[in-house]
């Protein structure tokens, strides 16, 4: 199997993008009924060897994606964002599940600091300007990080919420390929795979909390509400920003 032709450093974004969206179109295509771990085999040992890291929240349903990838090579880099608002059930789920999975390159990413001393000053960004409170502890640290990567995997899943419906295995992230190996799961998938492989779950996720990010902005699911609904609770906004635009150069400017 032959590694795509991606678009070089000196082709414009408008073109590499239009570029990223074709090759996306045809991979997705191509590995269509495809299962995750056949995905994510092509993705690491071929199509975008040395080139491509995983990012992973450690949150709910992150066990059963890092168990996919360390059965395939526990060396693939795995990105890792620590906005400093999270829970320390995640850091020490975190720690957890590298142990347990042997993965050998884990990559903590943390915000800029003069950028929240500037911007967050008390740490309350979030109650005024969630969105902007999750550019600069989410976004743009995310963006700066996957600089040196053509294509990022992600465990984003169809079930999670209306906005991912129609989620693809292989879409374009502006000039990047992002990966989605669970994209067609059922939380029972998920649940499934966890028991068969003995994954130990989110300590919070007992509690109620089914999508986990930082503290603040995070609340327990009620029944009959889909996974997200705990994510920003009252307010218009379902996504962080890492999966809704293009990430090139989403630090400059802030």
């Amino acid at each position: 199997m032959e590694r795509p032709d991606l678009p070089l450093p000196e082709v414009s974004k408008a073109r590499a993008a239009e570029r990223a969206t074709s090759l996306a179109a045809h991979l997705d295509r191509r590995f269509r009924g495809a299962g995750a771990h056949e995905v994510i085999e092509a993705a690491v040992e071929t199509l975008f060897r040395g080139r491509v890291t995983m990012v992973s929240s450690f949150g709910a349903d992150s066990a059963v994606l890092l168990h996919l990838l360390s059965e395939v090579d526990a060396s693939v880099p795995v990105t890792f964002i620590d906005t400093g608002q999270l829970f320390q059930e995640t850091l020490d789920y975190r720690d957890a599940l590298v142990e347990r999975l042997k993965l050998a390159d884990v990559r903590t990413v943390t915000p800029d600091a003069e950028r929240l001393k500037r911007l967050d000053p008390e740490n309350f960004l979030w109650q005024s300007e969630p969105n902007l409170c999750c550019r600069i502890r989410k976004v743009a640290p995310l963006a700066e990080a996957l600089a040196d990567f053509p294509a990022w995997i992600s465990g984003r899943k169809r079930f999670q919420n209306a906005t991912r419906a129609e989620l693809p295995v292989f879409e374009a992230d502006g000039a990047r390929i992002k990966i989605n190996p669970l994209a067609e799961w059922s939380a029972k998938d998920v649940k499934d795979y966890a028991t068969v492989h003995g994954l130990p779950e989110h300590p919070l996720v007992r509690h109620g909390f089914l999508s986990i990010g930082c503290m603040p902005c995070t609340s327990r699911v009620k029944p009959g509400e889909d996974a997200r609904a705990g994510r920003w609770r009252g307010l218009e906004k379902t996504e962080c920003g890492i999966h809704t635009a293009a990430l090139e150069n989403e630090g400059s400017g802030i």
